[in-house]
């Protein structure tokens, strides 16, 4: 048994919205066996355009049954049969949801008519409904209405069966087929077809442009668990119906496939990506001169503005650092604000500050020594290449880290005996610095330190 469902709402998306209206159609695969159709009285007002849109008004819901009296007899409707709409995650997330607040688990198997006619009749200039029906010549009473929508979905369905559909809906209804669980729009080819390897994928709108990038160890799996669930949320209903298509490219590792998402992200800006727009490092150590004249070096919050002498992901790393420089070149704790409160400069006590916080040192003694630890700060950043796999038998991927700066990944041959950082820069990609790409390359050597090569800065 199929029930072919249309439902009209105040809204796009479920959890914030309310059914206006439902209408079902149970069709046993030859004709229809019955028809449900009611209003609903929604808890939330019906925006005027959607007033306008469906012609339903507050004054005709107002003696309507809630939706929590009408679900029983919803569920009993739905409960054994597969669920027919078109553009189905649209109406089973709705059904769903509300259900599930009434008491009910709605668990059944869909089929989409978007996608099922798009397998029957290729190459329609469009597959709303409206369009549908005009192109092959099927009458709407009602448009924009359950009921009428629900018919019109119904003589479609009809139409399917009689043009050879049913192959294509016993494929789509077979055990472990995730086929009703994609976007309307998306062609299940697509997904198919993508490897099983790690990289990196993007999502397209009907115009070609990317809305989503994402990375993945493995492409095929990664993609598939987008679709995995139907949520209810305003940004999850309409990425559904955004995606058009899908392109990707393939990854040796998985390294760089988060590497190069984070770089795709920066450069296309997609709607839909959120988490690195706004990715900045943690921490950063600044300098300045304070009003004696002496050079004071301070751990602080990354700030967007104000450029930054080194830059880290935890103040952990920060302060370990700076603690290194306090000691080697004799700075003062209190100076670098390691230590705080009206107690004696503690560098004092152990003979390694040499007094600049009390003026027993000048200011230009002092400088002289910072400015020498600075150096040797970023003459002593880490440069060094991560090799592991490449594509192909006769390379290696290598991701170049120069004084402690992420600066690009590519292939490198692999009988190159010279390694040193000009020559590995004729065969990458040069990308710009990036924090958080940074702090991949750091995490990965301290868990595979084989894959780590320490490199030497020719002149």
């Amino acid at each position: 048994m199929y029930a072919i469902v249309d439902i009209e709402t105040t809204g796009g998306y479920a959890s914030n919205n309310d059914i206006t209206e439902v209408a079902i159609v149970l069709h046993n695969g030859t004709s229809i066996m019955e028809r449900y159709s009611t209003l609903i009285k929604p808890l939330r007002a019906i925006p005027h355009y959607i007033q306008a849109l469906t012609g339903i008004t507050p004054q005709m819901v107002a003696q309507a049954p809630e939706f929590q009296e009408v679900a029983p007899k919803i569920f009993d409707l739905l409960k054994e049969a597969v669920f027919v709409a078109h553009n189905v995650n649209f109406d089973y997330s709705f059904l769903k949801h509300h259900l599930e607040a009434a008491g009910f688990d709605l668990n059944r198997p869909k089929l989409c008519t978007v996608r099922l006619t798009k397998k029957v009749f290729p190459n329609l200039p469009s597959y709303s409904l409206g369009n549908i029906c005009r192109e092959l010549s099927i009458p709407i009473k009602g448009r924009h209405r359950a009921g009428g929508d629900a018919d019109a979905t119904a003589q479609l369905f009809n139409l399917l069966l009689q043009n050879g559909a049913e192959p294509h809906i016993q494929q789509s209804l077979k055990k472990g087929s995730k086929e009703q669980s994609l976007p309307p729009h998306l062609p299940k080819e697509e997904v198919e077809k993508l490897p099983y390897t790690p990289g990196v994928y993007y999502f397209h709108d009907q115009k070609g442009k990317i809305v989503y990038v994402g990375k993945a160890k493995n492409l095929k799996y990664r993609v598939r668990s987008h679709f995995t669930h139907n949520g209810a949320g305003k940004q999850r209903q309409n990425f559904l119906r955004t995606i058009h298509s899908i392109s990707y490219q393939s990854c040796p590792t998985e390294l760089m496939a988060f590497i190069l998402e984070s770089i795709e992200i920066k450069r296309l800006w997609p709607p839909y990506n959120n988490a690195q727009k706004r990715f900045t490092a943690n921490y950063a150590i600044y300098g300045y001169y304070d009003r004696n004249g002496y050079y004071r070096l301070a751990i602080d919050k990354k700030k967007k503005n104000i450029p930054a002498l080194h830059s880290f992901s935890t103040i952990v790393e920060g302060h370990q650092l700076l603690r290194s420089l306090i000691k080697e070149f004799h700075l003062c704790n209190k100076l670098c604000f390691m230590q705080s409160g009206d107690i004696d400069c503690v560098g004092l006590e152990e003979k390694t500050c040499k007094g600049a916080c009390v003026q027993q040192e000048s200011s230009e003694k002092y400088n002289k020594r910072v400015m020498k630890a600075l150096e040797f700060m970023n003459e002593n950043l880490p440069t060094f290449a991560v090799l592991d796999e490449g594509n192909q038998a006769n390379e290696l991927s290598c991701i170049l880290i120069e004084k402690g700066r992420f600066i690009g990944m590519g292939y490198l041959p692999s009988e190159l005996e010279v390694l040193d950082v000009e020559e590995i820069k004729k065969h990458i990609v040069l990308y710009p610095e990036n924090d958080y790409i940074r702090g991949l390359v750091y995490s990965f050597i301290e868990k595979s330190p084989h894959k780590k090569r320490e490199l030497k800065i020719t002149a």
